[in-house]
């Protein structure tokens, strides 16, 4: 499509979060009539344009007519019986990816995409370190932070040279064309059967991936989760792999990355030797995004010497395993993006130990046990805050808990407990409205705090 060929054209958008927002904004930089809907009666839009018409409430019949396409943003499934309804009358539906593929410019760099159900975004903006290194005009964004159709709203932006883009599973389901010279799966476990009907229905999304991708591309899979490998099989590009399991044969991979430790190598090329010297990717869960991310970096021409800068260099995401500061010899950690039992074990596992691990806030009803062994031997005492503080205690009642109720006097708590040698670690394994907006408020409340310390 060209920019002259939407004036006086009419689409429709479904769904106004970030993804929706971002279409619209393009299709009407672009001359386009743009009709967008909003099940939610809050919903709000930026636009003046009388081009531009937001419609709340559930979508009416035939919303469709007369539309070029229907762009459906991630948050809305295509299952919905009114856009199913649409597509088998004849409308076409893709998603907010795909509107971005149609208009990239004459020029454009490829597109490297991973998706996962944990990791995807600190491999994400890994990759984009690295990449960057290389390509200083290389788009990061997706799911994570920018929507892809902002890296074109402005039909005058120069191309970028490379686009390396966070993809959900939702975003996979509303791809038609949009191809992958790089496509990753870090891994795969149950998640958003709320929507899918069945695990397997999850990742054949995630799987869509590697379904537009040719044979001059490349599939990246975490070669010790065998679901991911048997989703990447039906793929026409080569396949590589990273692993911790040294013992893993490179049989099916046209290469592998294999890490241990602090470090990792190719099994192909000139196999090259990279090292894990960054705090902010400690933990064999890092070690693997570094893989994936060094993988397709390499892959996509970047030098090994440039890669190996890139992983010293990389600042990791605010609120993920985020080293605040070091006091008295006291690292804090700033981990408010663990919202689940899951995620403060990953942080938990990560770390060798004498940690004072500050939990809690609104509880999803899941058990601590798994924390707790995971607690033993490495974590000195906990302090708890939040609504879940009385569940917590009760599951850590043979550590030494401090009741703090709130972040402010947990961090006091955690100053005069901590000895040199100690780590501080905020990791919740809650929610976090209870008492902040969001994970983020939480974090940042936390870095303030630890900031302001003597």
């Amino acid at each position: 499509m060209s920019a002259q060929s939407l004036i006086g054209k009419r689409f429709v958008v479904v769904g106004l979060g970030k993804s929706g927002l971002g279409a619209a904004s393009l299709l009407l930089n672009r001359g386009a009539h743009v009709a967008a809907f909003d099940e939610n009666e809050k919903a709000t839009a930026p636009f003046s344009s009388e081009r531009f018409s937001l419609n709340k409430g559930p979508l009416p019949a035939r919303f469709w007519e007369g539309a070029e396409a229907v762009v459906v943003s991630p948050g809305v499934p295509l299952s919905k019986p009114e856009l199913v309804a649409a597509r088998q009358a004849g409308a076409t539906l893709y998603g907010e990816i795909e509107l971005a593929w149609r208009f990239r410019p004459e020029g454009a760099g490829p597109m490297l995409g991973i998706t996962g159900t944990n990791g995807k975004s600190t491999t994400t903006a890994l990759l984009g370190e690295l990449m960057k290194r290389h390509a200083p005009n290389t788009f990061v964004g997706g799911n994570l932070g920018t929507p892809l159709t902002r890296a074109y709203e402005d039909p005058a932006r120069a191309p970028y040279a490379m686009h390396v883009v966070e993809l959900s599973s939702f975003q996979l389901e509303g791809i038609v064309d949009a191809s992958f010279q790089g496509a990753a799966i870090l891994n795969l476990s149950p998640d958003h059967l709320d929507r899918y009907p069945s695990h397997e229905a999850y990742g054949a999304a995630k799987a869509r991936i590697f379904s537009t991708q040719s044979a001059k591309g490349f599939a990246v899979v975490n070669a010790d989760d065998q679901p991911v490998v048997a989703l990447a099989r039906g793929a026409k590009a080569p396949l590589y792999g990273f692993t911790t399991d040294a013992l893993r044969t490179n049989a099916g991979f046209t290469g592998q990355a294999v890490g241990g430790g602090s470090k990792f190598i190719f099994t192909f090329g000139d196999k090259p030797v990279f090292h894990l010297r960054n705090r902010a990717l400690r933990g064999k869960h890092n070690l693997e995004n570094a893989m994936a991310a060094a993988l397709m970096a390499h892959l996509s021409g970047v030098p090994a010497a440039t890669i190996q800068a890139g992983l010293d260099a990389f600042p990791g995401l605010p609120h993920r395993m985020e080293s605040v500061r070091e006091l008295d010899g006291v690292e804090w950690l700033n981990d408010s993006k663990a919202t689940n039992v899951d995620s403060a074990l990953v942080a938990l596992n990560a770390l060798p130990g004498r940690v004072w691990l500050i939990a809690g806030g609104k509880g999803k009803g899941a058990s601590y046990a798994p924390l707790v062994e995971a607690a033993k031997g490495k974590v000195l005492g906990v302090l708890t805050i939040g609504a879940d503080a009385p569940a917590l205690a009760e599951a850590f009642k043979a550590f030494t808990v401090r009741p703090c109720q709130t972040l402010d006097v947990a961090v006091g708590q955690a100053r005069a407990l901590a000895k040199a040698g100690d780590l501080v670690l905020l990791s919740p394994a809650c929610a976090s409205y209870d008492q902040f907006d969001h994970f983020e408020h939480r974090g940042d409340t936390f870095k303030n705090l630890v900031r302001s310390l003597g």
